[in-house]
Order: structure tokens, then sequence, then C-alpha cells
């Protein structure tokens, strides 16, 4: 049986990152991977004769940003997309009252002065707030103290509660008080025109991955560890396991020992969201051109209430908008075609029969993936940002765990996954790892490779 140095399960962004870092270092690596592709959550649709991701799509806030600049390194195109923050204004957002209305300026104006106001008390609710407290507590008492008429303040619940689903996938009422906030985006945001899983794929060119191999149990001892698949025995000095949240929630890979307390409390408290998407190409744009955004409120917008125009990146009239949280949950349990035509009334509502028949469409179903069980983590009630972190481990020095949800700067990101990997890496190694010099060396392999 060959004995590695390292082993790492799972070949997502932080799969990839560390086991990348390790080899560099000289160590011999190998990567355990249940799916039959790379990537994780990060996946690229390139059936048409474009990409469409149906995973991670965005870099939230380029200001500052690690991956912003590694993605700089390796030279990957990207386009301007700064809606992902789920905002209320600063884009062109087309907005419909409750009753599927189009406002007007001076309405969208007190809409957004409306949503401020409501914001600046909610940030003095969530500062006040005591342990236990739900973002819904917390925005209750906001909107109770805002002196808003009843019909503007249920507009604003409504607001929260998507503004919760979109950037958590998770019901507002499970959500802890401070669960947003780590949310401020700083800088623009971009998508990928090539496809965002074109970074895990150069990133673990060359590496041994081992695809179609599913990780069912971790056992570590004085001597190391073994890591059994469906097939498979593999034993190493170590091993890094990023399998997403909730596939450690879902008990799906037996550890023995068991895990401590430190690990395994942050695996129970934490929450894990569902937030699928809906890619619907159209025959010709119904929208207003430059418009980033059509966001129904109140009523007309209960479910489908915010679309995304994604057009640029395949040159066809295609909106894209999502099911999360318990609605999502609920959606994806219905056949795809049901799940658009529910998507294209609603719109009709708001467009009537300037709204064609769709052309094609894409929808996710993540909360049913065997492999992510859900799209990414966040602070249920009872859990704390110090859980991301302590998640990481690592146990008894030899089992290592990295992914979004160990990473309690900024979970639920493509940016934590990548930090959690070099992290993981570096304190494997010892020593600290320059991002920039580890873009040049994926640079120089690829131009070596190609000569």
């Amino acid at each position: 049986m060959d004995r590695f140095d390292t082993i790492v399960v799972g070949a997502g962004m932080s799969g990839v990152t560390a086991a990348r870092m390790l080899a560099d270092a000289g160590q011999r690596v190998v990567v355990l991977e249940g799916r039959d592709r790379v990537g994780g959550r990060m996946n690229t649709d390139r059936q048409a004769a474009f990409p469409v991701d149906l995973g991670a799509s965005w870099v939230h806030g380029i200001d500052a940003s690690p991956l912003w600049e590694f993605v700089q390194a390796l030279g990957i195109p990207t386009l301007e997309y700064t809606v992902g923050s789920f905002q209320v204004g600063g884009r062109p957002i087309e907005n419909f009252d409750g009753d599927g209305r189009a406002m007007d300026a001076a309405a969208i104006a007190q809409w957004i002065s409306d949503v401020d106001e409501a914001d600046r008390l909610l940030v003095e609710e969530i500062a006040a707030s005591s342990p236990g407290d739900t973002y819904l507590d917390v925005t209750e008492r906001a909107l109770d103290r805002s002196g808003l008429s009843p019909e503007r303040i249920d507009e604003i619940r409504e607001f929260f509660r998507h503004r919760v689903e979109e950037q958590c996938g998770a019901w507002i009422g499970d959500l802890d008080a401070h669960g947003l906030d780590e949310d401020a985006i700083d800088g623009d945001e971009v998508i990928f025109p090539r496809g965002y899983d074109e970074l895990p794929h150069r990133i673990g060119a060359g590496l041994d991955i081992r695809l179609d191999h599913v990780v069912t149990r971790v056992t570590r001892s004085d001597a190391g560890v073994v890591v059994r698949t469906d097939g498979d025995e593999f034993t190493a000095d170590r091993v890094v396991v990023t399998v997403p949240l909730g596939v450690l929630q879902a008990g799906s890979i037996a550890f023995e020992p068991p895990l401590p307390e430190s690990v395994a409390g942050p695996i129970g408290r934490l929450g894990m969201g569902v937030f699928n998407k809906i890619f619907i190409q159209f025959p010709e744009r119904f929208w207003a051109e430059g418009s980033y955004v059509i966001r129904a409120l109140g009523e007309a917008g209960e479910h489908w209430h915010s679309w995304y125009d994604v057009s640029a990146v395949s040159g066809i009239p295609t909106l894209l908008t999502f099911a999360a949280g318990p609605f999502g949950r609920r959606m994806q349990e219905l056949p795809d075609d049901e799940v658009v035509a529910d998507a294209v009334r609603a719109l009709r509502v708001l467009y009537g029969d300037a709204v064609g028949e769709p052309q094609a469409h894409w929808v996710t179903h993540w909360g049913q993936d065997r492999f992510s069980v859900g799209s990414y983590s966040h602070l249920a009630v009872g859990s704390s940002h110090h859980d991301h972190d302590e998640l990481a481990g690592p146990v008894d020095g030899v089992l290592h765990f990295a992914g979004e949800a160990t990473w309690g700067d900024e979970p639920a990101t493509v940016g934590a996954a990548f930090y959690s990997g070099h992290r993981a890496a570096e304190r494997i190694l010892g020593h600290s790892i320059d991002l920039a010099e580890f873009a040049a060396r994926i640079t120089a392999r690829e131009q070596t490779e190609t000569r």
C-alpha cells in the first residue's frame, strides 16, 4: 500500500489549493474526490456554446482581496457585476411594487430611503442583541422603531427576509442576529465569462486527483491516518478534509476516534443553507437595456423576487433568479419545468405578454447533492463566528479541515475556501506561503507545458 505525506479529501477550491501548495513544497499528495469532476461547488456547465456557472459565480468585493489579486495574476478575464450583495440601490434596478406595477423615480427614492433608515436601526439592534436572538428578532425591533406605515414595514420585512435567503440560504428566523456581520463588500464584484471553475482546474492541473473516490472513514492514530473510500484504503502522515459542512453534518464520513468537541461542536452549531439557481433564456429582452436587476417588492415578490441580467456571458437574453432557504428546499423537489414555469408566471405579473416562452433553462439542486448537502454555511442561532475558525482544527496534529465553513472572516465564499486551503498548507509546512509566488509558479508551469 502506497503511503503519502498528506491526503486531501475533496477537489474543490480549498482542496486543490492546499494540495498544490503542499505538492509544490515537495510533499507526496493525493486528492480523493467523490465526484466525477474537479471544482466542488464551483461547477461550470459548458454544454452550450457558453459557460453557465451553476455554483459559485462572484468574487464578492475586489478591494484588498487576495483572491482578486490571484485571479489577476493568472490572467483570468472577469466582468464587473456588482449586485451579488443584494443591494437596495446603487445599480440600475427595475423595481415593482406589491401589485406588480413599475415604480417611478420618486417611489424608488422613498423605498431606498426607507431601507437605509431601517438598516441604520438594525445595526443598533444587532449591537444590543443578546445571545440566542435571531435575525428575525432584531429586524422586527428595528421595524418597530422605524415609525413607518404598516404597508411600508411589510415591504421592508419582505426585503430583509429575501436578503437573508440570498446571502445565507436560510430562513430569517434560523439565522443568528450576527449572521450578516461579515457581509460587508468592499469594492466592485466580478463574474467570470469563461466560467469560474477555470480557477480550481488551473490550480489542480497535474496533481494526483482520484475522481469517483467517495471517502467513508478517516482513522487517526500516532502513526498517522488511514482514509477509506468505497473501494480503496490510503495511508498518510496527515489528512486535510475539505468536504462541505453539509456532508460533515450528514455523517457521511466516520471519524475514528470521534471528533473532539472543539470540532464536533461547531459542526453541530453552524447552519448549512440551500441556495439554488435558475437560469432562463428568452427569445428577446423584455426588460430595460442596462438594468442589472428586476426586483418585485411586497406581495408580488413573495417567492420569486429578483432576476439578474446575465446576458453578457452568452450574448443571449438571460435572467438568473434564485430559490433559497425554505422556498429553495421546496422548489428543488419539483421537476425543473415546473420551477421554470412558476418563475416565468411571476415575471408575467410584472411584464405581461412581453415575456416570451423560455428557450433554455438550467436549474440546480444543491440541497439534494450528496457531495454538498446544501450550498454554503451560515451562522445558525447559537453559533458564533469563532465556530467557523474552530472547525479548521487541527485535531491531534494529523487531521485538518478546510473549506468556506472554516473561515470566519468571510464564510460562504470562494475567497474563504481559497484562504482556508492556504492556511491548512501553511500549518502543515510550518511556514508562510506567498500567494504572488504561488500564482507565479502556476503560470510558469503552464508555460513550460505548452512549449
